[in-house]
């Protein structure tokens, strides 16, 4: 039977490791908590081993000296970073080195042309700063937003738009690695040649003992040729003996798509791409595959830069999603397909020539459909949506208990019609429901989604099966079984099969060279277990249904404020598996060890901010989970004070913000004291920790006012009262943590409520307070802490209190804090059991004074420059265009951090938790402070604690800055 992935050791019960002794005395991080190490053995792949050792580098040379100590222990190593790698290469049970962390970071040169990047570091993150220059990284995979440079080199990554042309292989010009021998080589260098041989004379031969024999053998150049004239990731870049002559070069191309059995990339330099900034995208249906695809040739000579296919079953999944544009669902699917194609120019003219001779060969075309190309960035996000969203879709909806396979092959593109066909007759012939075929058919290459059940023995012998059929299938058309993820565990069998008995020795004669020791990512790529693919499977049991979905992914992990600190979503979310795995298997004593240590890295630290479900493709916000378990775990004295809050929440106000008052009066020294004490005494869950930069107490929140014929109900928000602001000349977040404040609320700068209220005035636009809203909140307090008596009390009287305000429904609803606002859209979204409350509209005052305000506005005073930070709230109510569009009205300059993140201060998390908040902050405030800037804004009052905290550099709402450049010369104070 095959084997399922190996389980817990139990904790209590190990002897001591000799090699735990000499890992902790290497001067690089050996994680000690046991939690992050079984969570981190977790990756995107169905496949699961727990490492002996978690472990965490700094620099090359300090992997290097790692090195020397596994080879004392014959220990190998798996590196691992983005861990989004589908087909088994990021895992191990020996040494599992993350080189995430520390190795973030990159440099634009030659004013975007080409960019030196570290292995930690996302595409997203490079290509946003990129984007400045109008250029990107040529590889494209569509998990841009969490795999990062070490993967997309170690799997030779291309994507939806790259092809061959502008893969990793083809525009990776130089790179520092380290080999198994420990030696450090930059490639750019020209001596870095000569470096290799006195180093290692055997390797510098060896290599090029080895092009010799590629060469010398037509039929190996002949199979080289072939494979690498089209997408293909199956073992070693053996294309690297036909391009490069000396040895340095060849290493430095077979390190390309090795997947870290050669060696690790610790730096590497890219040649970028232009970024075309005129595009236009449609969608074309064909009556079937065969149409489809024997249309992708011609398309592809009309210099299509995309052509994404969906088959018949994609199309009825999308239609089924109810979010398909028209195009898609207005098709009666029998057995349709659909290719999505995209034109791009410089400019508008040189889209518009091939949009012409785009529409001249639609005409040509068998379509089922007219034909339309758009050039909205509405319409085209709408079909890309649909693109995209298709494993969402089918993953998302799986059997709970199944793990979602996305397979990828790629076969000539005049046998793509007939291997989608043969695929679909797999899919039935093995009872495969709702697989669905996409891809890039420009290349031939497709992937495909399977669901299937690794704990039940019968379904395991059918994907065995179904295995077989497939490997047949592709290689009888001449195809590679891995175009883009990589060999990895799942294709390691195959790998002389598709190449054949000659290169398969080279590749094993290349392994032995340079990694003697099988150090490096033992049984990837080459595996002489005809059956390793079906060992160490991964099973998804039924745990909790708020994340049970989650096919574990990766991809929530980089916007996670405390992903550098405890844990990620994902980890998570297997955290929560690994604990129930073992009390299955009544490993009572690691599921106790695992609990204790969820509860400060799994609950406390986590943010909760909805994050993770901007970039979860199956919409999982695992905040959710957490506030059910802080729910439980509630203790009950506690749950009954925030209860008391919530039915005399004005007065709770006015206490806590007179204690701010209060102890800015003091030396900073006898408040942090006393919240200390009472940290030690009642927890620090519990009592927040007082420091300098909290400001004084704020003002009251606006009274009651109905003016005749009001425009909007305005809900201030009371974190606003409750934190005072800044004074309004100018103080600096130091003069603030010095105490400089002035001596009163009416000496401070207004309020974002105020500010509000003045920017309504100018524009003549008049508001409704409601009687009763200095006891109303938007319940975000409660609802975090899982505090569910206390929610549904101020949902009791916030509802209620703004239905009538708003005549029914009639007015919308301004807020002047983005979390309080969709802290609002979700209290409406919990009403369920008065409908009435679905007709409340609940706007963010940003987003209302850009769309509604500004153009009445004159701007008498602009900000020479201004850095925003955007909140995960903005960020999930897509506010952040409106926050740009206020902050280019008052400032000549803007800029948003490439590095921008969540600041995981969360409430008062930031005070409960200040390490949350100085680790989700780190790299946006290196990059704040590395520059001076006039101005630094926000929309949300904590958020801009602490960035102000962070940085040392006063954060402001916008509204302020814009309602003091809107005042008339006259009114301004320092006139």
């Amino acid at each position: 039977m095959p084997a399922l992935h190996r389980g817990h050791r139990r904790f209590q019960q190990q002897p001591r490791d000799p090699l735990l002794d000499d890992l902790r005395a290497w001067p690089g991080d050996t994680v000690a908590s046991d939690l992050e190490r079984v969570t981190t053995a977790h990756d995107a792949s169905h496949y699961l081993l727990h490492p002996r050792a978690l472990v965490r580098a700094h620099s090359a040379s300090q992997v290097g000296s790692l090195l020397r100590i596994l080879q004392r222990h014959g220990v190998g190593l798996t590196l691992r970073s983005g861990g989004t790698s589908l087909s088994g290469q990021a895992v191990t049970d020996q040494v599992l080195v993350d080189v995430r962390r520390h190795f973030r970071g990159f440099e634009i040169l030659d004013d975007g042309a080409r960019v030196r990047v570290r292995p930690g570091t996302t595409v997203r993150e490079v290509n946003s700063a990129l984007a400045r220059h109008r250029y990107k990284l040529g590889p494209d995979p569509a998990s841009e937003s969490a795999c990062t440079l070490g993967g997309v080199i170690a799997n030779n990554s291309s994507g939806m738009h790259c092809g061959t042309e502008f893969n990793t292989y083809r525009t990776l010009e130089s790179m520092i690695l380290v080999t198994p021998a420990g030696t450090v080589l930059d490639t750019s260098d020209p001596h870095a040649d000569q470096q290799l041989r006195d180093a290692e004379p055997s390797v510098h031969e060896g290599l090029l003992r080895l092009r010799r024999r590629v060469l010398d053998n037509p039929r190996s150049v002949a199979t080289v040729r072939r494979l690498f004239g089209m997408k293909n990731t199956m073992g070693y870049g053996l294309n690297a003996f036909l391009d490069q002559s000396s040895p340095v070069k060849i290493l430095e191309r077979l390190m390309i798509g090795s997947e870290g059995t050669l060696g690790f990339v610790a730096e590497a330099v890219f040649r970028t791409v232009p970024v075309q900034p005129h595009v236009a995208t449609g969608l074309l249906v064909f009556p079937d595959l065969f149409a489809a695809t024997g249309s992708v040739p011609a398309l592809v000579e009309a210099e299509s830069a995309t052509v994404e296919l969906m088959d018949a079953t994609s199309l009825r999944v999308a239609q089924a999603s109810g979010k398909a544009p028209p195009q898609i669902a207005g098709i009666q699917v029998q057995d349709h397909a659909a290719l999505l194609v995209e034109y791009q120019g410089r400019d508008q003219d040189e889209l518009g020539e091939r949009v012409d001779s785009a529409g001249k060969l639609f005409g040509q075309l068998p379509l089922a459909t007219t034909p339309e190309l758009t050039r909205d960035a509405a319409g085209r996000a709408a079909l890309w949506t649909v693109r995209k969203g298709l494993y969402a879709a089918v993953a998302g909806n799986r059997p709970s208990g199944t793990n979602a396979l996305l397979e990828d092959v790629v076969v000539p593109v005049p046998s793509l019609g007939a291997t989608c066909e043969a695929l679909t007759d797999l899919f039935t012939a093995h009872e495969y429901e709702q697989s669905v075929i996409f891809g890039h058919a420009k290349d031939g290459n497709v992937h495909f989604l399977l669901n299937e059940d690794f704990a039940d023995p019968v379904l395991l012998e059918r994907y065995e099966r179904f295995t077989e059929d497939m490997v047949d299938l592709i290689l009888d058309n001449d195809g590679s079984l891995k175009a883009e993820h990589g060999t990895g565990r799942i294709m390691a069998p195959y790998v002389r099969r598709q190449y054949g008995d000659e290169l398969y020795e080279v590749m094993r004669e290349l392994k032995r060279l340079i990694d003697p020791a099988q150090m490096f990512n033992p049984g990837v790529i080459l595996n002489e277990d005809p059956r390793c693919y079906l060992q160490d499977l991964k099973v998804a049991p039924t745990v909790e249904a708020e994340v049970d979905r989650c096919v574990e992914c990766g991809y929530c992990e980089p916007v996670c404020p405390s992903k550098d600190l405890t844990l990620t979503p994902r980890q998570r979310i297997v955290g929560r598996r690994e604990i129930a795995d073992a009390r299955a298997k009544n490993d009572d004593d690691t599921a106790e060890a695992l609990a204790r240590e969820y509860d400060y890295h799994g609950q406390e630290t986590c943010a909760v901010d909805g994050m993770c479900s901007t970039a979860c493709p199956v919409f999982i916000d695992t905040g959710d989970l957490v506030r059910r378990l802080r729910s439980e775990d509630a203790n009950r004295t506690e749950a009954k004070i925030w209860d008391r809050a919530a039915a005399n929440w004005g007065g709770a106000v006015r206490v806590a913000s007179t204690a701010l008052t209060v102890a800015k009066a003091f030396p900073t020294a006898l408040p942090r004291s006393a919240t200390s004490l009472g940290r030690l005494l009642m927890g620090e869950q519990r009592v927040p920790q007082y420091n300098a930069f909290l400001p004084r107490g704020g003002e009251r929140r606006p009274g009651p006012q109905d003016p005749q014929n009001p425009a909007v109900v305005f809900f201030p928000a009371c974190v606003s009262s409750m934190f005072g602001q800044d004074s309004d000349d100018g103080d600096t977040a130091e003069d603030t943590q010095r105490g400089k404040a002035p001596g009163g609320p009416e000496a401070m700068a207004p309020s974002s409520s105020r500010a509000f209220l003045a920017l309504c005035e100018r524009a003549g636009v008049a508001v409704r307070i409601p009687e009763g809203v200095q006891a109303a909140c938007c319940g975000t307090p409660w609802k975090s802490k899982g505090m569910v008596d206390g929610y549904s009390t101020m949902a009791g009287v916030t509802l209620p209190m703004l239905w009538e305000a708003t005549d029914h429904g009639r007015l919308p609803v301004v807020c002047d804090a983005s979390s309080c606002t969709e802290g609002l859209e979700v209290m409406k979204s919990k009403a369920g059991a008065d409908p009435r409350y679905r007709e409340l509209t609940f706007l963010d005052a940003v987003e209302f004074t850009a769309e509604t305000l500004l153009p009445s506005l004159t701007v008498h005073q602009r900000v020479g420059s201004m850095i925003l930070h955007p909140t995960c709230s903005s960020t999930q109510l897509g506010l952040n265009t409106a926050l740009d569009t206020l902050a280019q009205a008052v400032a000549q300059e803007v800029t948003t951090p490439v590095a921008w993140n969540c600041c995981g201060y969360a409430g008062d998390r930031g005070m409960l938790h200040p390490e949350l908040t100085e680790s989700a902050t780190a790299r946006e405030s290196a990059e704040v402070t590395a520059l001076e800037f006039d101005a630094h804004a926000s929309l949300n009052r904590t958020c801009e604690l602490g960035m102000t905290q962070a940085t040392g550099r006063s954060y402001r709402h916008i509204l302020q800055y814009l309602e003091r450049a809107t005042r008339a010369p006259e009114d301004r104070p320092d006139r």
